[in-house]
């Protein structure tokens, strides 16, 4: 399955652990929704957007200590955060009259609350699994506990699971991918510029750190971190990249079961398949064949005692939030001190909240939309997601530069959007054969993951289920997905800044308007075009029609090219991956043109009026940014520049708008300034 995601994901799925370390600071909290606070009217909006639409609100609200970004999206997840934290406070407290839901959840962060008792076990809990790693004593053996691994949610040196056959998503089958790293990205271990080199004698160091927490002799946990690094480049190298994985022709390798074991002979698939507990199948999808052709040498060459090392590292690595604290302030210090730039480690309350949301979403979803989605929550979406799909549908018919043959084809996909999912599942997901107890937060984690893992392998070889949902109900995100062809706003990001029932409908529509505009968007971006209205991978494209389609989207590549997202005079700039982000940036600004011309036919008729001095069309575009407005740490924007499909913030705003001939008509912008663009990119 294909999820291609409005935002960087800012949701409650952090690693979770422990700590004693006092609350962040937290900026001076804006009003939630649109506010003309937020403006540096010293910045002219022709020049740069961006600092006149946030420049004000980007001076009150400095990066909190815990967090390596603070913006908009950050602000509505705190205040989704704290409803979630007076919902589990409540729920923690053993009353007789809890209900099934809110003791389930409500236990589950009790158990992560309890700092004492999760120190006092230890690594007790780790002992069982890292004593099965000591036992292996053959590549079958080895291979057989792979299998339990991904069994126990304890995945390693690759992915295996459940996915839509691309060539039919009406079946699910089984699916392998990449994997095996524990750097963010396989250029972090094959690239020789300095930072690249800093990075990986910084992760040495963290190895090391970790391995000898663990229980190995510090002079053992050194070499032996050497041994994890020189696998993982290994592996590393047999990856695709971000942006070859991007491509859907490069994902898509079907194949049957007899021939994998032909294919990849130094895989051990009997003894893994078997071992893993999920369904016998025939048929499956390899993700990236060039991983499992090129590892195939480092299975064979790599000695049995290193891939114990290996495997003893991956499970450390897995398990060290839900440890004590030494492993827990090791994991952050590497992972968010260094890598991001956070200067303390989230309180406790926070990460026992993300902790839950992420092993019992569902239920806690159910606690937290009763409390804050309101009952004409799905209507009032409703109503704004049928003026996108008109507003899209006249978008297509009148486009330029599509004939006919191809028009058709796009109209009828638009037409197949029939699922709408918004505020939260039909169906709630059936908890309870999820043991959870108050005392045993490593375990309530791992049996809670094991429930994913089951429900995911148990869609193998059926129907595939229309019905799932890939966020919970509090994220702050929206997605569309291409197998089935559906676009999905969770309960949490239906609010300010996106949606505000107490203000105009032109910034209603400049901040979820657009985000409904983005995710239609996304079914015909660079990737969502190449599936057909079924959500199968088909071309529906004339040549001519294709040939033009990929000259508009390389337009949008090339600007976002020159984008410089960490100035570094002596380490040379970074730029955004044109590439990488060509998906986000050309549903940015598609999503910015149906939404407004979505605006202009609810607005038609009506009168227009002026608030706070500015215009509705002025508005809508003000509203637009107002929900990017967000600060970021150097070490952030060095890492999302190298893994994030999605542009920053600041040039989410400045390459939409300086593309679009509606915003320059009205903030009065004229040919030659920079918020006007001499060739403007457009595909829709």
């Amino acid at each position: 399955m294909r999820r291609l995601l409005f935002a960087v994901l800012v949701t409650l799925a952090a690693k979770s652990g422990v700590s004693e370390e006092p609350a962040a600071a937290t900026p001076t909290k804006s009003p939630g929704g649109f506010d003309v606070a937020s403006l540096d009217r010293s910045v002219d909006p022709c020049v740069d957007f961006y600092e006149y639409a946030c420049g004000g609100w980007r001076k009150a609200n400095p990066i909190p200590a815990d967090q390596t970004r603070w913006g908009r999206f950050n602000e509505l997840a705190e205040r989704n955060r704290e409803d979630l934290r007076a919902i589990l406070e409540a729920a923690k407290a053993p009353a007789a009259g809890r209900s099934k839901v809110e003791a389930k959840a409500g236990d589950f962060y009790a158990a992560c609350m309890d700092e004492a008792g999760i120190e006092a076990r230890g690594l007790s809990p780790l002992e069982p699994v890292l004593a099965r790693v000591a036992a292996i004593d053959s590549r079958k053996a080895f291979f057989r506990l792979l299998g339990q691994h991904e069994a126990l949610a304890l995945p390693a040196l690759f992915r295996f699971g459940a996915a839509p056959d691309m060539h039919d998503s009406r079946q699910t089958i089984a699916s392998l991918g990449q994997g095996g790293l524990g750097l963010p990205d396989r250029d972090d271990y094959l690239k020789d510029d300095a930072k690249s080199t800093e990075k990986r004698a910084k992760y040495l160091e963290h190895v090391a750190r970790m391995l000898e927490l663990g229980g190995s002799p510090a002079p053992k946990a050194a070499s032996d971190a050497q041994v994890v690094l020189r696998v993982e480049t290994a592996l590393a190298r047999a990856h695709l990249a971000r942006v070859e994985m991007r491509d859907p022709k490069n994902r898509d390798n079907p194949t049957t079961v007899t021939e994998l074991k032909t294919l990849f002979p130094a895989f051990e698939w009997d003894e893994y398949l078997a071992a893993t507990g999920a369904p016998a199948f025939t048929n499956l999808n390899v993700t990236s064949r060039k991983y499992f052709t090129e590892t195939g040498p480092v299975i064979e060459q790599t000695p049995l005692d290193d891939w114990k090392t290996y495997l003893r590292w991956r499970v450390l690595d897995g398990a060290a939030p839900y440890l004590g604290r030494a492993l827990v302030q090791e994991d952050f210090r590497f992972n968010r001190e260094y890598l991001e730039g956070a200067r303390e480690i989230e309180p406790r309350w926070k990460r026992c909240v993300q902790a839950t949301d992420r092993a019992l979403g569902d239920a806690l979803g159910q606690l937290y939309v009763e409390k804050t989605f309101g009952a004409d929550g799905k209507a009032r979406m409703k109503s704004m997601i049928d003026a996108i799909t008109e507003a899209m549908r006249e978008d297509i018919e009148t486009l330029p530069w599509m004939t006919p043959a191809t028009r058709e084809k796009a109209l009828a996909k638009l037409g197949a959007f029939s699922r709408r999912k918004v505020g939260y599942p039909d169906e709630w997901k059936d908890y309870s054969t999820v043991e959870v107890s108050r005392d045993d937060y490593f375990g309530n984690a791992r049996r809670a993951r094991v429930f994913e893992v089951r429900r995911d392998q148990a869609r193998i070889g059926k129907p595939t289920d229309r019905n799932l949902w890939g966020m919970t109900p509090p994220t702050v995100n929206a997605y569309y997905n291409s197998a089935n062809n559906e676009i999905v706003f969770p309960a949490g990001i239906l609010q300010p800044p996106f949606f505000d029932r107490n203000v105009d409908d032109p910034v209603n529509f400049g901040g979820i308007g657009v985000v409904i505009g983005h995710e239609y968007t996304h079914g015909f971006d660079d990737q969502g075009s190449k599936f057909d209205k079924d959500g199968n991978f088909a071309n529906w494209w004339t040549p001519e029609d294709l040939s033009s389609f990929q000259q508009r989207t390389d337009c949008f590549a090339k600007q976002y090219d020159g984008y410089v997202a960490v100035k570094d005079a002596k380490n040379g700039d970074v730029h955004v991956n044109g590439r990488l982000t060509l998906g986000e940036n050309t549903a940015d600004n598609g999503g910015l043109k149906v939404a407004y011309m979505a605006l202009q036919k609810v607005l038609a008729g009506k009168p227009r009026a002026t608030i706070d001095g500015f215009t509705p069309e002025q508005r809508f575009f003000l509203g637009f940014a107002n929900v990017w407005c967000q600060n970021v740490t150097e070490g952030a924007s060095r890492q999302r520049a190298q893994t994030d499909s999605h542009s920053p913030g600041d040039f989410r705003v400045i390459g939409s708008v300086s593309n679009s001939a509606e915003f320059a008509k009205a903030f009065g912008c004229k040919a030659g300034q920079p918020m006007v663009r001499e060739n403007a990119c457009r595909a829709w």
